[in-house]
């Protein structure tokens, strides 16, 4: 998974998790919010016709349902442990 979004496109000539938090949000993609970090996925797999600033409806259907399921993630330990490398 880190390998692809180290090198997906992200958006007409944006590869990678790292580009597209610059292009989209103006920050390092460490730096992302949830919120911001939901909604570069949302757009995968298909960026050229997904957008961030302007979500067709399916993107902000699919942008809550991982931001729901990223909350999920936070009460199971184990998975937690993964997340922040520990």
């Amino acid at each position: 998974m880190e390998t692809y979004l180290n090198v997906a496109e992200m958006g007409k000539g944006i590869f990678g998790i790292q580009a597209a938090a610059r292009h989209y949000f103006k920050k390092d993609a460490k730096d992302l919010s949830k919120n911001e970090a939901a909604w570069i996925a949302a757009i995968l797999p298909n960026p050229i016709v997904f957008h961030i600033k302007n979500p067709a409806p399916i993107i902000v259907r699919k942008h809550q349902w991982i931001l729901r399921q990223m909350n999920n993630l936070e009460d199971d330990p184990e998975t937690m442990k993964v997340i922040l490398n520990e």
